[in-house]
């Protein structure tokens, strides 16, 4: 898995635009937080009981038409729900899979307040909210 700053991972989507850019957040975080313009969401845990989605892994490969070799983008809040998807992707043989650091939303400052420091909406890229 590469990694990459919100960004880069801009511009690898531009450059790139058959690769999948995965939201992997919970449904309420990806429709009312918001989430990055043109992002698909595919949770890789969701409430009530914040279990892995079993699915997740099958539904990346129906988006992606069952080829392996696509790219695909993950995001989270914050960069480490992303990792762990990533990982699973890897191990069911998707071999261009990247993790975007920081997420939507960027790691917590010193008063625990995200969108202060880094990530997506924090860099000022494209993102809508429902």
């Amino acid at each position: 898995m590469e990694h990459l700053t919100p960004k880069e991972a801009a511009q690898f989507l531009e450059d790139n635009p058959k690769a999948l850019f995965i939201d992997c957040r919970s449904e309420m975080e990806y429709l009312f937080v918001g989430h990055p313009a043109g992002a698909l969401h595919v949770a890789w845990n969701d409430g009530p009981d914040w279990e892995i989605n079993p699915h997740f892994v099958g539904e990346v490969k129906k988006l992606a038409g069952h080829v392996h070799d696509r790219p695909v983008v993950l995001i989270c809040r914050s960069g480490n729900r992303s990792v762990d998807a990533g990982n699973a992707l890897e191990a069911a043989g998707f071999t261009r899979v990247y993790n975007v650091l920081h997420g939507f939303e960027g790691e917590l400052d010193d008063h625990h307040h995200r969108g202060t420091l880094n990530g997506w909406r924090f860099e000022g890229l494209p993102w809508e909210q429902c």
